[in-house]
């Protein structure tokens, strides 16, 4: 239901907080206020300056993607506090497979609690339409962070880093794992906190997968995924462990690990080899840092840092990391064939197999008639 409103209800008064996890880091101490923009679309907008189910004054729409429309609105049930509300597209709703994502992360974010975890506010009663309320957070993500000034100073990158693994494992210790973890899932906010966002694939961990899972379609983003993702393997907290590292690579290098002009290609490269060692595009880095980096990074999961606590440990005490030398024995990537990094060679070549049962067997009854 909408309802017109006249004017703007006051904002909830601020209260003291303590010292922001971010302010000691240069590139977050003037963040822009950016949500991303609206792509153009032909989507039904809610109304501005009006009330949405009783409750939202929506204000404006602040960003657009291809899942949903977010909205600026004031919560009058909590004195007007700000508040995002995110509304899916008729596609997504209308799509079983995609709305099933937008309803999942409310229910995964309903039940996580921490300060750099986005928060979610539970809605009562009939809703006229799907969507999800959430804080309203000022800032940007990460992906939008003056990448141009990448790579960013060591210390300031280990520090972000840092309060992500502090999120995380909070997430982990609450039986979640993000599964997408991304640079445009982590927002840099303007009172220099932090926050995850975006918990569509979040799952529990899945320590067994059936073989057959190898031939499902990868969903994901393929710059940041582990190797066991890309194969559709098992996921456990070491898959955020190597998207996280995969996130630390790029904000020390400039660059993703293993780049190429496409993506899937990237994301196959790492399930048979190792990624240019950090030290190679940014020489400027200290072995410490290079040497977590690539300990996050190592293709078999029971390789990497066994938790969040543990990684969190080397990026807020690099000087004590021990350098083992992980660089000194980096592989490159190996080609290799299958029904995902393939597809097409992979197809053709088993339709040129079946054929060729096909001929095989007709032969062979062509033979037991001509026998008979």
């Amino acid at each position: 239901m909408i309802q017109r409103i006249p004017g703007r209800l006051p904002a909830p008064e601020k209260t003291a907080t303590e010292t922001p996890p971010l302010a000691d880091v240069a590139c977050c101490q003037k963040v822009p206020a950016s949500h991303g923009g609206l792509e153009p679309s032909a989507e039904p907008q809610l109304p501005f300056r009006q009330v949405f189910d009783g409750r939202f004054l929506i204000r404006e729409a602040i960003n657009r993607s291809r899942m949903a429309t977010l909205y600026r609105a004031e919560d009058l049930l909590h004195g007007g506090r700000a508040v995002a509300v995110k509304v899916p597209l008729l596609s997504v709703e209308s799509d079983p497979a995609s709305f099933a994502r937008f309803r999942h992360e409310e229910d995964t974010g309903l039940k996580l609690s921490h300060p750099s975890l986005l928060q979610f506010f539970p809605t009562t009663g009939k809703k006229s339409r799907p969507y999800i309320v959430t804080e309203f957070l000022r800032g940007c993500t990460l992906a939008q962070l003056e990448p141009e000034t990448r790579p960013l100073p060591e210390s300031d990158a280990l520090r972000i880093t840092s309060v992500v693994c502090d999120a995380l494992g909070s997430m982990h210790g609450q039986g979640v794992i993000h599964n997408d973890l991304k640079p445009s899932n982590i927002m840099i906010c303007s009172d220099q906190t932090l926050r995850i966002l975006d918990f569509g694939l979040a799952s529990p961990p899945i320590r067994h997968r059936s073989p057959l899972a190898k031939l499902a379609p990868v969903i994901g983003s393929p710059e940041y995924m582990a190797p066991e993702q890309v194969e559709n393997g098992p996921v456990d907290e070491r898959t955020d462990i190597y998207a996280l590292g995969a996130i630390l690579y790029e904000l020390l290098t400039g660059a993703v690990p293993f780049q190429h002009e496409d993506p899937w290609q990237s994301a196959f490269r790492r399930t048979t080899g190792d990624p240019v060692a950090p030290r190679t595009l940014n020489p400027a880095l200290s072995p410490q840092a290079e040497e977590i980096v690539l300990h996050a990074l190592q293709r078999d999961p029971r390789d990497r840092y066994p938790s969040m606590a543990a990684f969190k440990g080397d990026l807020d005490a690099p000087a004590r990391v021990e350098v083992t030398g992980y660089r000194d024995r980096l592989r490159p990537p190996r080609w290799k064939l299958g029904f995902q990094s393939t597809p097409l060679l992979a197809g053709l070549l088993l339709g040129v197999g079946a054929i060729l049962t096909l001929v095989a067997i007709f032969l062979i009854l062509c033979a037991r008639l001509a026998a008979g």
